[in-house]
């Protein structure tokens, strides 16, 4: 198997497999096998992440959350939907050799134009950045917020 980058998360147990397509990881919010890219890598630490240490359902995770965006389909990576059924928290995931700069907030902030999630989270699984939506934009957060 691929070695992958050591995260800031826990490293969760994952379900791995070897085919033709290479390593592939099961998706338990999608229930599926998926490609173990480095990115995915990133995906599978963060959902673990959010349900094994802060408590969100499963069921209230959803990853690649389709996001209408100028006429063409977009999908935000994670998405935690809040208890009112609305999103509550929007995550972006690189992998981790990708830098976390304006560019990246902006991509998440575009799509959050559409959903009106409280949060946005985005990380490379080196780093997490976290930011609130106020009435006057986004502001920087420095302790993660009690979701459930």
């Amino acid at each position: 198997m691929q070695e992958f980058a050591k995260l800031i998360f826990p490293r969760p147990q994952l379900r791995l497999k070897e085919d033709a397509k290479g390593c592939l990881v099961w998706s338990e919010t999608r229930r599926q096998w998926l490609v173990l890219t480095p990115e995915e890598w990133v995906r599978r630490h963060l959902v673990a992440w959010l349900i094994s240490e802060l408590g969100v359902p499963l069921l209230n995770v959803v990853e690649e959350y389709p996001v209408p965006l100028n006429g063409q389909p977009q999908r935000a990576d994670v998405v935690v939907i809040g208890r009112d059924t609305k999103p509550l928290l929007l995550a972006e995931c690189k992998a981790p050799e990708v830098k976390i700069d304006q560019s990246v907030l902006d991509q998440a902030a575009r799509y959050n134009a559409v959903l009106g999630a409280r949060y946005l989270l985005l990380t490379n699984g080196l780093k997490l950045f976290l930011y609130e939506l106020t009435a006057a934009g986004y502001r920087p957060l420095d302790s993660f917020p009690h979701l459930y």
